[in-house]
């Protein structure tokens, strides 16, 4: 079989599984949208901004754990997708990104809408290819799902000059159906002695705490968390990115840990001797101040990634392999153990949970319920009650995120879809989009916010396009919220540039998009309004929430404090009995 470059390419993708590519032509890639024209197995998704079709496609990887697909042109389109790219690099995502090219033979000539991608993605992508020959592009295509999708997922740019594509030069095509990179080769299973090592520590501990990140959700291994939990009985904390690995509604979950973490698993770590790492990169909004953090324990970290390990926190027993591997090793080991069966560590656990217990009792989530303003705390407790915890939820970033990941009880892992390292406000629409394609019959719900939902919200146009019924929260408090909410405590309340003169209507601007808008004014129309959205199941609808816009996160950890110091609503005495002694 002889083909064009371009049908190479959508071949490669009909062979690779593909079921969506999300993108926006233009010039360089008119050959390969042309072969999309002429078949119906890959689905092209039109969005209105190459930032929305990364975005998409993330969020679309994120919910189903298979690869997303972009398409973009040369020049503006490939940069407008860069921060879509650095977002999924930040939180190991895997997405394949074909970018057109200009022509080979002026590549260097600041030829029009020429950018030289490769080098502009080099820092925020795994892998990156320039396809210089067309008899080579299946096989690219191969390499780039290949390591997109294996070790620690990631982002893989594939630029494609437009002559590779020409429709008049074809060439045999045989897709490889697996390819081998001298260079590539992920580590699966850890250490047997490293694991050992970890074993016999763990059944020593006398505070231990298991702290689990997006790792375990990448890895596909919340049911191996949660047996190795409960085998253990030891508390567990996960990270903004691991939430949903572990459910929030069992006795054992403490709570997200970190800058926003909870009174108890901040504590917890603080004053822990035996800390086991579950695909978490220990990153400074989970560490606070390096030199302060977990004093007192010995730290097991296990990690697909080698560069992850000690990469800011020495660790004592470091394994490098797949967690779902790991961890089905760990259980094996502990179930065979003879000092498993004698717990010799039980009346120090008793304790440890008594003294957790007492963290608990502070309430650091508490709010007030009384109030005659709306509450975003209250709001998301309702949306988790009125989707029964089932929703994917989407979120942009800021205050409106941090309280959905406090708030919302994720109880299954890739519900909770949030672009956590980046930080990249306009990401909660277009996530929410890709993911309503993967599960048309799921209610999907992006949690964000009046300065968040204007970045990308041109893709309130693509939702109507491709049917994709969402519900949009907005939890509109006239403020940049997490800028306030720093400007408050660490500027002397200079509200610096973090409020906008002018905010659209977002019910009419809603409506002029072909969808439903609600506005909610008060606390008694929230569960209602709520209710209503969710039962028009094939419209999407934006409820323009006014919140109380003086309303703040708590927990918090400043810049330069340990997890034992935090910044609370009530005050409380945070200051440990080692400390005082």
């Amino acid at each position: 079989m002889e083909l064009s470059g371009a049908q190479i390419l959508v071949q490669s993708l009909k062979d690779e599984g593909v079921e969506y590519i999300f993108g926006y032509p233009g010039g360089a890639v008119l050959h390969l949208y042309d072969a999309i024209f002429q078949q119906d197995a890959v689905k092209h998704i039109l969005v209105r901004h190459e930032q929305g079709a990364t975005h998409a496609a993330d969020g679309y990887a994120r919910a189903t754990g298979k690869p997303g697909v972009v398409l973009v042109t040369s020049g503006p389109g490939a940069t407008n997708a860069v921060t879509g790219i650095a977002t999924a690099y930040m939180d190991s995502i895997p997405m394949v990104i074909i970018s057109g090219q200009v022509p080979s033979p002026v590549i260097g000539s600041d030829a029009f809408q020429e950018v030289d991608m490769v080098g502009i993605t080099r820092p925020c992508v795994k892998h990156n290819f320039l396809v210089k020959d067309v008899t080579k592009l299946a096989e690219t295509v191969k390499k780039a799902f290949y390591v997109a999708t294996t070790g620690r997922p990631g982002p893989v740019v594939v630029d494609i000059p437009k002559d590779i594509t020409d429709p008049n030069i074809k060439v045999p095509y045989k897709y490889p159906k697996k390819v081998v990179m001298r260079s590539y080769q992920p580590a699966v299973s850890g250490d047997k002695e490293q694991i050992k090592k970890a074993v016999e520590l763990l059944l020593g501990a006398r505070k231990p705490v298991i702290y689990s990140g997006g790792g375990v959700v990448l890895g596909e291994a919340s049911a191996e968390l949660i047996d190795f939990s409960k085998l253990l009985g030891f508390p567990v904390t996960n990270t903004l990115m691991g939430l949903g690995a572990y459910p929030a509604t069992d006795k054992q979950f403490i709570g997200m840990l970190g800058m926003h973490g909870t009174y108890e698993a901040n504590m917890a770590m603080h004053e822990s001797d035996v800390i086991i790492a579950v695909g978490a990169r220990f990153d400074d909004r989970v560490t606070g101040k390096l030199d302060m953090f977990c004093p007192y324990a010995k730290i097991i970290h296990i990690d697909i990634d080698p560069a992850s390990i000690a990469k800011t926190v020495k660790v004592d027993v470091p394994i490098v392999g797949d967690v779902k591997n790991v961890l089905q090793h760990m259980i094996s080991l502990l179930k065979d153990h003879k000092d498993y069966k004698n717990k010799p560590q039980k009346k120090a656990l008793e304790a440890w949970w008594q003294q957790i217990a007492e963290w608990q009792a502070v309430d650091c989530l508490a709010f007030d319920r009384g109030s005659e303003l709306i509450k975003p705390q209250y709001v998301i407790e309702q949306l988790y009650e009125v989707t029964k915890g089932n929703a994917y939820v989407t979120s942009d970033v800021g205050q409106h995120q941090m309280w959905a990941a406090q708030y919302y009880k994720f109880d299954k892992p890739r519900r909770w879809i949030n672009s956590g390292g980046l930080g990249t406000m306009g990401f909660g629409l277009p996530a929410a989009i890709g993911v309503k394609l993967a599960f048309p019959d799921a209610e999907v719900a992006c949690v964000t916010g009046e300065a968040s939902i204007q970045m990308c919200i041109q893709e309130l146009s693509t939702a109507l396009q491709y049917k994709t019924p969402i519900k949009i929260i907005n939890l509109n408090n006239r403020y940049m919220g997490m800028v306030r909410q720093w400007q408050e405590f660490s500027y002397e309340s200079r509200y610096s540039h973090s409020y906008m003169d002018t905010i659209p209507e977002f019910v009419k601007l809603a409506e002029a998009y072909g969808h439903v808008g609600m506005r909610i004014d008060k606390p008694e129309q929230v569960r209602g309004a709520l209710e209503e959205a969710f039962a028009l199941k094939d419209r999407t609808v934006f409820l323009d929430i006014m919140t109380d816009r003086t309303e703040n996160v708590y927990p918090m950890i400043e810049a330069g404090k340990g997890h034992h110091d935090m910044k609370l609503r009530v005050a409380t005495g945070t200051t440990t009995d080692r400390e005082l002694a």
